[in-house]
């Protein structure tokens, strides 16, 4: 099974890399987690945001393709807890399609990535950086393979 993390926005710190990486290479062979990032359309003085928004929604779409279970990160999503990640996981192994997570832009989403989105999670209720938001979803499924497999990373 493959997940994607389809991203707007390059160039991230370090920081953000060596975290990503860390937690990407914890997980088992059998979840390929990749992440994807799409350049942010640029915003000059008179940007047309909307416009912008659909461009990086386009090229979100794009990089999921049409079989993949598309999960939109969004600030009106659905907070799931980490067992809801596990139960998830556990469902999408089961089905064997490839899942995205699509983060959007300073934005947020084009109509078009909510639309075609099969889910909308939110991570908080908190406003977090892009760059942060990257390794959080890393860590969560880490976290959430953990719990299936009884590791004590989780220890709730």
């Amino acid at each position: 099974m493959r997940i994607r993390l389809i991203a707007v926005g390059t160039r991230m710190p370090a920081w953000v890399t060596a975290g990503f990486d860390d937690y990407v290479q914890r997980l088992p062979r059998e979840i390929r987690f990749e992440l994807v990032e799409i350049a942010v359309e640029h915003r000059g003085k008179n940007a047309d945001i909307v416009r912008m928004r659909e461009a990086e929604g386009d090229k979100i779409l794009r990089a999921c393709g049409r079989d993949a279970q598309l999960i939109a990160f969004d600030e009106h999503g659905e907070a799931l807890d980490t067992v809801a990640w596990s139960k998830a996981l556990a469902g999408w192994q089961q089905d064997g399609r490839d899942v995205c997570f699509a983060v959007g832009g300073p934005d947020g989403h084009a109509p078009a990535v909510l639309a075609a989105a099969r889910a909308r999670w939110s991570l908080s209720k908190l406003t977090f950086p892009h760059a942060l938001v990257r390794v959080l979803i890393a860590e969560q499924l880490y976290r959430a393979h953990s719990l299936l497999i009884n590791h004590p990373y989780h220890r709730a």
